[in-house]
């Protein structure tokens, strides 16, 4: 495995620090004086190597169109049906957009991008699991630091399989991506996805153990409810949906939904006392990555590429199907109403909290999700009755007149979906979705959707479910440097 992919050291992580961590675990010699012994002294040491990882969630790095977990959450949303492009701009994310970036392998694409990044916190997270047990002090230290090195690695698991395979179910025995539980430079298979999920759910359970009963320092830190909602998304692309719904209720038992007021305040300050966020990176401004950042590709507010061209638009045919009352509806720009980058249809959802500054923080979970995978989950199971009382409680927490009535089977299934088309917009669900309902990518056309006269055209509008268009490449830098995967080992084109 050639080291640029992902054999990067612990050590080159230990610079960076997380916002709300103790002052001793930013004070730290300089990567490459610093030996693994003296990193895993003990438990409070292994601290510096975790949090980096954590800073690496929203570096950004080679362009302005790589800014860690936020960039990719992008991508599955422009791959998807409900997000259009308002013009050109200056081009980035477009080729995903318009499903070209993924076919690409060469240095520097989408997919080596992502492949780089996911396995970077892959083998920064072994670092962590090969030492830390060896590490003196605190136990409950030391299973803290395991645990959510455990669920990191999950995490980045979790990306990779559903990103350069189709979804789980039908697919277990199809080509997954390596799996690596130790730090190692010797390459491996790709193994199957069914192997890969089983990784991912051993690692979570394992971190559940371990994290039941621990304090999180800060919300940037998994803790045992993340992990819970990890399991519950595995499950959900599992199609277990027994156990979809015992962790999606996991997650949200004890916390509550966001206010209409505070929804309508947007997605970006976890500081705010939003009490959905579960697990986001707070970005104080020092730290904020401007113009290669979440907030300049997808908030017109600072002027940033999203002001430039490329807004973000939700389609009108989903617009629509908002009824009016609903806060979920105010965060777009009403159609006609137009002015300046606030096109029509413009998200307003996700956006800088204040003008001119570049402090927004990136959200990677919150507590409305649970409802919808429990909801559909309990559905699936012909449990219609309590289906539906927790699809209600989601739906009136946005709009108070939301019933969904005495919907069944199929008609209520459609309706989960919707409302989680609707509740989830532009937070990263768009391709994965597409991929696990197995119904193709069907893009609305015409005035206000895709390819109508005000939207970039995206060029791709349909496709079967199942298509090879739905796959990252491996990339080539890996099939030449990895003796155990060749040309053939490539996804098809």
């Amino acid at each position: 495995m050639k080291k640029i992919f992902y054999i990067s050291s612990v050590l080159l992580v230990l610079l960076a620090s997380m916002q709300g961590c103790k002052k001793e675990f930013l004070d730290t010699n300089p990567s490459n004086a610093v030996s693994p012994n003296v990193i895993f002294a003990d438990a409070p040491s292994a601290l510096v190597a975790l949090n980096g990882i954590y800073r690496w969630q929203y570096s950004f790095f080679t362009n302005h169109g790589n800014f860690g977990q936020k960039s990719f959450d992008m991508v599955s949303d422009l791959m998807g049906e409900d997000m259009t492009v308002h013009s050109a701009g200056y081009g980035w994310f477009n080729t995903d957009y318009r499903y070209t970036a993924q076919l690409t392998a060469v240095d520097a694409s989408r997919s080596e991008r992502m492949w780089y990044f996911y396995y970077r916190v892959i083998d920064n997270a072994n670092g962590i699991l090969d030492n830390i047990d060896k590490a003196t002090g605190d136990q409950n230290i030391k299973d803290n630091v395991k645990g959510q090195a455990l669920g990191l690695r999950a995490y980045a698991y979790l990306n990779l399989i559903s990103f350069f395979q189709q979804t789980y179910k039908g697919s277990e025995s199809q080509p997954g991506v390596p799996l690596y539980t130790t730090r190692t430079t010797v390459g491996k298979a790709r193994g199957t996805v069914q192997d890969v999920y089983t990784q991912i759910v051993k690692d979570l359970t394992e971190a559940e153990t371990l994290l039941t009963g621990k304090t999180r320092a800060h919300i940037s830190n998994i803790d045992v409810r993340v992990v819970q909602g990890l399991r519950a998304r595995t499950a959900l692309f599992m199609e277990d949906w027994s156990t979809a719904a015992t962790y999606a209720n996991k997650v949200r038992t004890g916390k509550t939904l966001m206010s209409v007021a505070q929804y309508g305040q947007g997605f970006s300050k976890m500081s705010d006392g939003n009490p959905e966020w579960l697990w986001g990176s707070e970005i104080i401004t020092d730290q904020a990555t401007i113009y290669a950042s979440f907030y300049s590709h997808i908030d017109i507010t600072n002027s940033g590429y999203a002001a430039l061209g490329t807004q973000k638009k939700i389609t009108k045919a989903l617009y629509d199907k908002i009824p009016t009352g609903d806060v979920r509806k105010t965060v777009f720009r009403t159609p006609g109403t137009g002015s300046g980058a606030n096109v029509d249809y413009n998200q307003n959802k996700i956006r800088v909290p204040v003008a001119a500054s570049w402090a927004a923080d990136y959200l990677y979970m919150r507590v409305a999700e649970f409802y919808l995978i429990e909801a559909e989950a309990l559905a699936r199971q012909g449990q219609d009755a309590p289906a539906r009382t927790i699809l209600d409680a989601l739906g009136k927490a946005r709009y108070a007149s939301y019933s969904a009535g005495t919907l069944t089977g199929t008609a209520l299934l459609d309706e989960i979906l919707l409302q989680r088309k609707i509740e989830l917009w532009g937070e990263g669900f768009g391709l994965f979705d597409v991929k696990r309902l197995k119904k193709g990518l069907n893009r609305p056309t015409g005035t206000g959707n895709f390819g109508g006269t005000s939207s970039l055209d995206p060029f791709t509008y349909t496709l079967p479910a199942g298509d090879p268009k739905f796959l990252m490449r491996i990339p080539q830098q890996e099939i030449d440097a990895n003796g155990e995967i060749g040309p053939n080992d490539q996804n098809p084109q």
